[in-house]
């Protein structure tokens, strides 16, 4: 199955922060761009509790309150494709947090590319000098970082060209 991430700057909610999300199965990483939405920086790592069933956890009480903590304008949601654009189990947890997300925060959430944002979180990392064990604890940061900064990029380039 074909998935679609959204196209930075279309629907723009204008100045603001926005909030970085890479979904994992276990955790979830967290990155929030300056006021300016030019520059995106690590934030936490989230614990995830909430499968497709269950009510909302803590994982998602969380991420609302860091919405309204940093007055995000835009939530962007990393959809983890593989290089032919197809979904997976992945896609589905992804999409399921940005729909909660959605529904309590009333903020705009975008689902974004987030191929190979790990592979180069992992080596920004390992660049940096931080060990395989320190890594893994900042790792989902990192590619939240990383999906938040293509999504800046994008709207950036998008807007001028609008």
């Amino acid at each position: 199955m074909k998935v679609q991430p959204d196209t930075p700057g279309v629907d723009d909610p204008g100045q603001g922060r926005r909030l970085g999300i890479d979904v994992g199965t276990v955790r979830i990483g967290v990155a929030v761009s300056d006021r300016d939405a030019r520059m995106a920086m690590p934030v936490e790592t989230v614990k995830r509790v909430t499968g497709f069933k269950d009510r909302d956890g803590a994982d998602i009480e969380r991420l609302l309150h860091l919405v309204e903590e940093y007055g995000a304008v835009e939530v962007v949601v990393g959809l983890p494709r593989d290089l032919q654009g197809n979904g997976s189990v992945s896609v589905k947890h992804a999409k399921e947090i940005a729909f909660r997300i959605r529904r309590r925060s009333g903020v705009a959430v975008r689902l974004a590319d987030e191929r190979l944002t790990t592979v180069v979180a992992t080596q920004a990392l390992r660049s940096a000098g931080v060990s395989e064990k320190a890594g893994r604890r900042v790792i989902d940061q990192a590619a939240a970082v990383e999906i938040l900064q293509s999504w800046l990029d994008g709207r950036h380039n998008n807007l001028k060209e609008m």
